[in-house]
C-alpha cells in the first residue's frame, strides 16, 4: 500500500500538481451539523436533520470539466460522516468515493477531512452522505459539471429541479420502527412531505419562457424512496442526458426518475406568447401505499410567456405518466453492446432473520455488514493470492473479485413486491434487457435492438428494477478499486441490500496512492488498515460480521 506523506497533503506542492493537471480549483467548506427543522412544510413535525454550515438547503456545487473539487469538511455531528459524489468514476481516487468501511473510514466527530476530486466527467450529478444513510436526513445536494465544448451550452437558459421526500423522523428512528415486529406496516404512520429545490413543493417556482427560445432543464431525484415525474402542458421534452451520459435526442411527453437518477431535457418554447402554461411534478411510486396528497402528490407551477395575461393552456387530465424506457434510448457516443466475459446473478430479495425475526433486505440472501478493516485497505495490503479470494473480504460483504478489463454481465432479479433502484459506484453500465421474472414465453422481454447497425445501448449508473421484474446490465471492469452496488432506497441500503466489487486488486496496488489523511482517520478511531476483513494476514476471519441466511416467510404471518 502506498501512502502519501502527510506533509504533502494539503501542501503547496500537492496543490500545484493538482493545478497543473486541472483547469482550476473549486473550493467548498462544509461544516456538517445538526439542525432542528421541518423544512418549512406546513403541519409536519420538526426533526433533528443534518445540514451544512447551519443551513438548508445545501449549496449547489457547480464546476467545469477538468476542475478539481476541493471539499473541506468539518464534522460537527456526534457520529461519523462521509460524502459520496454520486456518478463520478473516481478513477485513481477510489479512496475519495466516500463509502465508510469500503474505501475509507468515516470522518470522526470533531475532525476535519478534505476531498480532492478531479472532475474528469461532465453532466448532472449529486453529492450525498453515505454514512448511516445521512442522505435521508438532508445531507444531499446537486453537483453540476459543465463541459465547455458541449454544444448544448448554446441554449438560451438552464433550469435545475431537485426532488426530495422529507420525513418527520430520522433515519435511525425509521430503522427502529422497521426492525420491530410488523414494522413495515407502521413506518407509514409518520408521513413525509415533498421538497422541490429544497423547499416545500407547494412553493415550486414559476418559470419564464420567451417565444422561440430553447431551455435545458436538469432533473435530480435525491429522494430516499419515491419516484418523481416531470411534464409540461403541451410541450415536448427532448432527453439529451441520462445520469451524466449524453444521449441521442429522444422526444417524450413525460420523464420519470427513480431515487439516484438524473436527466437533462431540452424544451423548445412556443412561437408566440398568446398563452401561459403549467409544469407538473408528481411524487409517486406504484410500490408505495396509496395515500391521497402524499403518494401521489402533484405540485403545479406556471410557465409564464406573458406576465400580463391570465390565459393558460388547458391541462390534459390525467397527466401523462409512464415508466422510463431505458431500452429504446441510445447513448450519444457509439459503443455497441458489450460481449460478456462472465455473468452474475443477483437476487434482490427480502426476508426475516431466524432468531431476531427482523426484516432485512439482501442480495443473494446475504445481508451486507461492514468489515472490520476497510475493504480497499484489505485489497491493498494482502498478498496477491489472498486479494483475489472473495473470502478475504468477509462473508457479509458479498464481495466479487473482478479481473482487469473483463466485461461483467449482471442479471438483477427482483422477485418480491418491492422494486429497487440499483446504483453501481465507479462506473456506468449498459442497460441490455428488461423483463418479467414470471415470463415463460418471452412475451415481456425487452432487449436492445440487435438488428440496427450502429445502435449504442443506453449507459447509466442507476437503474430501476421494477416489482417482479429483472434487468440485465453490462460494464467493463476498467477502473481498479472497490466499488459498491446497492439499492438506493435508503431503507433498503440500511437493511443490507449492498455488495462489493473488488476490481483488479493487482492493478489497484500499482495505481492507488493513498493519502496519509485517509489512514489517519482510521487510526484515530482505532480501525485497522491492514490485513483481511478482521486485520489478519491469514485466511482466518473469525470475528467477522456474519449473519444467518434469511427466511422468506415472516414469523408474524
Amino acid at each position: 500500500m502506498r501512502l502519501l506523506s502527510p506533509s504533502l497533503l494539503p501542501s503547496a506542492a500537492a496543490l500545484a500538481l493538482l493545478m497543473a493537471a486541472h483547469a482550476k480549483q473549486v473550493y467548498e467548506y462544509w461544516d456538517i451539523g445538526y439542525l432542528i427543522t421541518n423544512r418549512g412544510i406546513p403541519n409536519l413535525e420538526s426533526k433533528k436533520a443534518i445540514g451544512v454550515n447551519n443551513h438548508f438547503p445545501l449549496p449547489v456545487v457547480r464546476a467545469d470539466k477538468g476542475d478539481t473539487l476541493i471539499l473541506n469538511v468539518h464534522n460537527s455531528l456526534d457520529v461519523g460522516t462521509s460524502l459520496h459524489a454520486h456518478g463520478l468514476f473516481q478513477r485513481g481516487t477510489n479512496y475519495y468515493d466516500g463509502v465508510p468501511m469500503t474505501t475509507a473510514c468515516p470522518i470522526a466527530p470533531g475532525t476535519n477531512f478534505t476531498y480532492y476530486i478531479p472532475l474528469d466527467q461532465a453532466g448532472t450529478y449529486w453529492i450525498h452522505g453515505h454514512s448511516k444513510e445521512q442522505n435521508f436526513d438532508g445531507l444531499r445536494t446537486p453537483l453540476i459539471i459543465n463541459e465547455p465544448e458541449d454544444p448544448h451550452n448554446k441554449i438560451d437558459e438552464e433550469f435545475l429541479f431537485t426532488f426530495e421526500d422529507w420525513w418527520p423522523i430520522t433515519f435511525e428512528q425509521s430503522m427502529d420502527i422497521i426492525a420491530a415486529p410488523h414494522g413495515l406496516e407502521y413506518i407509514f404512520g409518520k408521513l413525509p412531505g415533498a421538497l422541490i429545490n429544497g423547499y416545500d413543493g407547494a412553493l415550486a417556482r414559476p418559470l419564464a419562457f420567451q417565444p422561440g427560445k430553447t431551455y435545458r432543464i436538469r432533473l435530480v431525484n435525491m429522494a430516499s424512496m419515491p419516484e418523481a415525474e416531470f411534464v409540461i402542458d403541451d410541450h415536448d421534452l427532448q432527453i439529451i442526458e441520462v445520469d451524466g451520459v449524453r444521449t441521442k435526442p429522444k422526444t417524450v411527453k413525460v420523464v420519470r426518475l427513480a431515487p439516484g437518477q438524473r436527466l437533462s431535457v431540452l424544451v423548445k418554447a412556443k412561437p408566440s406568447s398568446n398563452l401561459n402554461y403549467n409544469y407538473h411534478i408528481t411524487i409517486m411510486g406504484d410500490y408505495l401505499p396509496s395515500i391521497p396528497g402524499i403518494f401521489p402528490i402533484t405540485h403545479t407551477s406556471p410557465i409564464i410567456y406573458n406576465n400580463k395575461s391570465t390565459e393558460f393552456a388547458p391541462t390534459a387530465m390525467p397527466l401523462a405518466s409512464e415508466p422510463f424506457d431505458d431500452i429504446n434510448i441510445e447513448s450519444l457516443e457509439y459503443l455497441p453492446a458489450l460481449i460478456a466475459d462472465r455473468s452474475l446473478f443477483l437476487n434482490l430479495t427480502s426476508g426475516f432473520t431466524e432468531n431476531e425475526y427482523s426484516h432485512r433486505e439482501s442480495i443473494n440472501f446475504k445481508v451486507y455488514r461492514d468489515p472490520i478493516v476497510p475493504t480497499m485497505f484489505t485489497a491493498l495490503t494482502t498478498p496477491d493470492s489472498m486479494a483475489i479470494n472473495p473470502i478475504t473480504y468477509g462473508p457479509q460483504t458479498s464481495a466479487h473479485v473482478l479481473k482487469y478489463d473483463e466485461v461483467i454481465e449482471v442479471l438483477l432479479w427482483s422477485p418480491t413486491e418491492r422494486p429497487h433502484p440499483i446504483h453501481l459506484h465507479g462506473h456506468v453500465f449498459q442497460v441490455i434487457e428488461r423483463g418479467s421474472v414470471k415470463d415463460k414465453t418471452g412475451a415481456a422481454r425487452k432487449i436492445v435492438p440487435q438488428h440496427i447497425a450502429g445502435y449504442s445501448p443506453l449507459m447509466r449508473d442507476t437503474v430501476m428494477v421494477d416489482v417482479g421484474n429483472y434487468v440485465v446490465i453490462r460494464f467493463r471492469a476498467d477502473n481498479p478499486g472497490v466499488w459498491n452496488l446497492h439499492c438506493h432506497f435508503d431503507w433498503h441500503m440500511g437493511q443490507g441490500m449492498n455488495m462489493l466489487f473488488v476490481e483488479a486488486p493487482k492493478q489497484m496496488k500499482e495505481i492507488l496512492k493513498v493519502p496519509e489523511q485517509i489512514a489517519e482517520q482510521c487510526r484515530r478511531q482505532g480501525i485497522p488498515v491492514e490485513g483481511n476483513v478482521v486485520g489478519r494476514t491469514t485466511y482466518n476471519y473469525d470475528g467477522a460480521p456474519d449473519l444467518p441466511h434469511l427466511h422468506l416467510t415472516s414469523p408474524f404471518v
